[in-house]
């Protein structure tokens, strides 16, 4: 008996979207310049044409009866007027204040991490997650405007220190000249107190994370050879732990450097980098002024990082 035989359709080679993905698997160099292209190109627009036109509106001049800015002619007025000692206090005063943020932040941070990294377990290592990162889960400035009512003169700091018959430990750090002033919440040091504590968690994670990775066989191997804690602490664990440090120390010393709303609520009159930068493009409408003294944060970052480099911060990352 004679069977018929249907011819079988082949299946369709067409298709732009079926063309498409042949050519993306066969070349994967392009998938993954497809896959790069929009955050490069972000990054170059945004970012750096922002951080250009920065550094282009520093090179313009502001004229002196109209207050326009004159984009007819360079010039380097901005950066002559940023030598004027007034200007360099406060540029030291920024550096100053950061550099001690960030060393409070590693003191206070370390035993924290080194807590939650070694011996914080189960439910409790999240509690101690939940109580670091609790404080990022409000606005800014509700914790700002409450540190405030609790470094006030009638706040409960001073009511607690005066519970405790310590009211003169209080009053001798205020006529403290440089950190004092009428109240902590109108004092350099106040200013300290809230930057330590805004920037805190961002210094305790990546050193926490640091500390995890080093493998517990090391510091065992420390005790095996008669290495004391410190020892093992000073040439095992904290060099380990160093490029969690660094990341951190990133963190607390550039928000010090930019931030500008804490020493408006919190401090006395002194100026700090982000307050004549707001000062100069808001108030006086002085913007090349203002962008070349943007330009300070970004310079020091620069060298911060650079000098972190070369005492091997990054070796172990």
């Amino acid at each position: 008996m004679n069977t018929m035989t249907l011819p079988v359709p082949m299946a369709s080679t067409g298709g732009p979207l079926r063309r498409l993905s042949d050519l993306l698997y066969t070349r994967r160099g392009l998938a993954l310049g497809l896959l790069l292209v929009p955050p490069l190109l972000w990054f170059g627009v945004v970012y750096l044409g922002s951080l250009f036109a920065l550094l282009a509106n520093s090179f313009f001049g502001l004229d002196e009866f109209s207050g326009v800015v004159d984009r007819t002619q360079l010039t380097l007025v901005n950066f002559r007027d940023m030598l004027q000692p007034a200007n360099v206090d406060v540029v030291l005063r920024t550096v100053a204040m950061a550099l001690a943020v960030t060393v409070a932040c590693t003191a206070i941070a370390f035993p924290i991490a080194y807590y939650m990294a070694r011996y914080a377990r189960g439910p409790q290592k999240a509690l101690l997650y939940i109580a670091v990162m609790l404080p990022l889960w409000s606005s800014y400035l509700v914790r700002l405007y409450a540190w405030k009512l609790l470094l006030a003169k009638e706040g409960a700091i001073s009511w607690v220190l005066a519970e405790l018959h310590l009211s003169w430990l209080l009053e001798a750090l205020l006529a403290t000249p440089g950190i004092g002033g009428n109240s902590l919440s109108f004092s350099r040091l106040g200013t300290f107190i809230v930057f330590v504590y805004m920037w805190l968690p961002f210094m305790i994670l990546p050193i926490q994370a640091a500390i995890e990775r080093i493998p517990g066989s090391l510091l065992e191997a420390s005790g095996d050879l008669g290495a004391k804690g410190s020892t093992t602490f000073w040439k095992v664990i904290f060099p380990l732990a160093m490029p969690g440090i660094a990341a951190g120390s990133i963190f607390t010393f550039s928000f010090t450097l930019g931030d500008y709303i804490i020493p408006q609520v919190i401090g006395d009159s002194t100026l700090f980098i982000g307050q004549v930068v707001y000062r100069q493009q808001g108030v006086a409408g002085n913007i090349p002024f203002a962008a070349a003294f943007s330009l300070v944060p970004i310079v020091v970052i620069g060298v911060y990082l650079w000098i972190a480099k070369k005492l091997g911060a990054f070796d172990a990352l």
